[in-house]
Formats: C-alpha cells, structure tokens, sequence
C-alpha cells in the first residue's frame, strides 16, 4: 500500500482533522482534499469540487488515481458517492446510499434498530392525518424530543416542555416534509461511540462526550458543537461492555448481511441510563465533528491502514492500537452563531503546527477558515475553528486548549470556558 494516494472529501474542520492524521502515515505519498479549507492546504492539494457534486467527485478521484476516497460529510453518501465509486473500482470509506440512510431517514434507523433489536427510545411517526395532541399526551411526563425525517446538519431535532413550541415543529415539520417523528424522552447521559465496520469485522474507537448548546453551563441554542473531550469517563468497562453486546454487535450482524456490507464508521450516539444501560439516540454515517477532531489522534496504528482495510473488507486482519492518554478539544465560533454568522473577518494568532509542551501537545483544526486575496486567515463559517490538546490528563489537555485558543483573535468571536466539564 506504498506510495497510496488519498482524496477526503468534505471542507470542515473533521476533514482537516482526517488530512492532518493521514498525512502522518509512510504508506501515503499523497493527499488530496475537496473542497477543504485553509487548513487542510497544509497536509494535502484543494480542488474546487463541491462534496455533493458526486459525478465531478468520482471523476476529480478517477483523475488523481485515487486508491482511497475517505467520505467526511454525509450528504455526498446518501447521494451514492460509495455507489458510483465502486462502479470503477475505487475504494471508499463511507458506506452505499442504501445504509447512508441511517443517517439520511430518522424513521428508517428506527426501523432497522427494531429489526436488528437495539434499544431507542418508543416513538410515534406524526402526518397530516395524525392526532397531534394524542401523541403529546402519550410522552407528556417529560420533555417532548421531534425529529425532522431528513437530512438536517445535526440541526433538524427540538427538546422542549413547551407544548406549543412542539407543537409548532411537529406541524412545520409536517408541512415541510411530510412527516415527523416524536419520540419518548430518554433521561440520561449522552456520548458518542464511533465504530469502524466493514463486512468481516469492527473497531470501537475510544468513546466521547460533546457540548451541543452554545453556552456554559450547557444553555443557549443547539450547535453542531462547541466542544468535546475523549476518553468519556461515564462509559465504563460495564456501559462499553453492554454497548457492545446490546448495539454494535447487533448492528454489524444486520448491516454485514447486506447486499453490500457497510463499509466506514457508524457514529453511534448513547443515551447512558442512571441505571447504566446505553440506548442509540441516533446514527450517522460519518465522522462526527468536533468529536472527530480528538478521537483519530487517539489511535496509534495507522489511520491509512485502518480505513483502507474498512473499505477493503480486511478489518479482520487488523490491529488497531490507541494512545493511552486524554484529549479534548474547544470550538471558536464566529459572532451570531448559531443564528446568522458573520464571515469574512480577519483571524491573528494562529499557528498551524503541532506545539509540543511538557504537558503535552497542542493544535487547531481549522473548519471556517479561508483566505482573503492577501493570503490573511478570514472566518468562512459559523464554526470558525477549534483547538486541541493531547495529554496525560484531561486536566492537562484543558489548560493546553484553553491556552491555544486564548491567543486567536476574531472580532466578535465566542467559544465556552466549561468544556470537559461533566468529566472534571
């Protein structure tokens, strides 16, 4: 596998995240990226292909002589990138269009988990046919969780005890699309598994926590994340051990028996009882963001080999190793994110190395990032960037972040002091 030329697609900071690992491994001479950002020209070559282009994306991988596409968003995947890579022989980590809908269909992974027996909360599909109230009244005891049956960024779910405020989303959501989920509310502690699975095998990477809303103390409105840390120390050996028995097992059973076998990572998001029992929340088909960014560096072996062998079907002939230590990661964000971000303006202060300290090491994962006609970094996104930190301890790899990121400057700029903080 010398000599291997890589293309990731996708333009966030996951993706730089995925460029940078790579970048690191003796069997790949080349990496390519697209679109990608600022960042990520530091590890490979940008082209102008748009991520949901799929004809110009197996023709852009055609030409480079690709011996791996790595899928970083989930849009391109549920349009049949994997598909229409295969068609000429090109390996993708990312699985076909039919098994991307876990993440394309709420409704559809509610019914594999109900075929494959994987715990999820009760839930009740809602159309213009429905009685709305009905279905409030059945989960009125705790706060009502609706889910858009799309493709929404991670953006398409409310939780609230606002009966009007549900009742507004379920009725907009109807109209939108055509239907909607409501489903029972799971109390409980979220984290997020990622799995690599192809058709012969899987590997569970170390487990994480994120922070969704955009203000300490877990306030504000929903993000795409503000933050994350990886080991999550509310996954102990017991919640893994039932992760694993009671979800991932029964997962890769069902998605291996496929037509085609799912071939990528399956990001699993855990509801953990009090009680210790993990129950799926949702999946997507991809690499979550920010978690990405402190999970991959947490794996020893080598990334290039890991995800070539999942696209291969050669994961059973694998060992994957990890690092034993801590990392997290804190998101900066551009003003009026999440609403409306301003772009366009000037960022100071940022290093594109990996800064090695006693403590540990530190680096950013550029995401909204791009530069203007002066070669000057700009804001491009709502999420402008994060900044990362590897060490012994959690303690540690919070001091490093926070230190990182308190010498950026963005006018207008917001990030959370209290990430790690469930842990810590």
């Amino acid at each position: 596998m010398a000599g291997s030329v890589v293309l990731v697609v996708g333009s966030g900071g996951r993706e730089h995240s995925i460029c940078k690992q790579l970048a690191s491994s003796q069997l790949v001479s080349e990496i390519h990226c697209s679109p990608g950002n600022a960042g990520t020209l530091k590890f490979a070559t940008n082209h102008s292909v748009s991520a949901t282009d799929v004809a110009a994306m197996v023709e852009l991988a055609t030409s480079l002589g690709a011996n791996l596409v790595v899928a970083g968003p989930e849009a391109p995947l549920c349009d049949g990138l994997a598909d229409a890579l295969s068609a000429v022989n090109i390996p993708c980590f990312g699985p076909v269009a039919k098994l991307a809908h876990l993440e394309g269909s709420k409704l559809h992974a509610k019914q594999v988990m109900r075929i494959a027996g994987v715990p999820t909360a009760d839930f009740h599909v809602l159309d213009n046919d429905s009685d709305i109230d009905a279905a409030l009244d059945d989960f009125s005891a705790n706060p009502w969780v609706v889910k858009r049956d799309v493709l929404a960024g991670g953006k398409g779910v409310v939780v609230t005890s606002d009966r009007a405020e549900a009742k507004t989303f379920i009725t907009s959501s109807i109209a939108s699309d055509g239907k909607v989920l409501l489903e029972n509310f799971l109390p409980g502690e979220e984290a997020s598994m990622l799995v690599i699975m192809d058709g012969t095998d899987f590997v569970t990477l170390p487990c994480s926590q994120d922070h969704k809303r955009a203000y300490d103390g877990d306030l504000g409105p929903n993000t795409g994340g503000m933050g994350a840390y990886c080991p999550a120390p509310v996954i102990t050996e017991q919640v893994h051990q039932r992760a694993i028995e009671r979800i991932v097992e029964p997962m890769h059973k069902y998605l291996s028996s496929q037509e085609t076998p799912y071939r990528g990572v399956l990001f699993v998001g855990l509801m953990i009882t009090k009680s210790g029992d993990p129950n799926v929340v949702e999946f997507n088909v991809r690499f979550g963001d920010p978690e990405c960014q402190i999970t991959l560096p947490l794996v020893s072996s080598d990334l290039y080999t890991l995800l070539y062998s999942a696209a291969t079907d050669g994961l059973h002939e694998q060992e994957t190793t990890f690092h034993n230590k801590q990392a997290l990661t804190v998101v900066l964000t551009a003003e009026g994110y999440p609403a409306s971000p301003v772009k366009g303006r000037l960022i100071t202060g940022l290093s594109e190395e990996t800064i090695h300290t006693s403590e540990g090491d530190m680096w950013i994962n550029f995401a909204g990032v791009g530069l203007d006609e002066n070669g000057d970094y700009i804001s491009t996104g709502g999420r402008v960037l994060s900044c990362s930190a590897l060490a012994e301890t959690l303690e540690d790899a919070k001091n490093l972040a926070y230190q990182l990121i308190s010498k950026i400057e963005l006018e207008g700029s917001h990030y959370r002091t209290d990430i790690g903080h469930r842990a810590l």
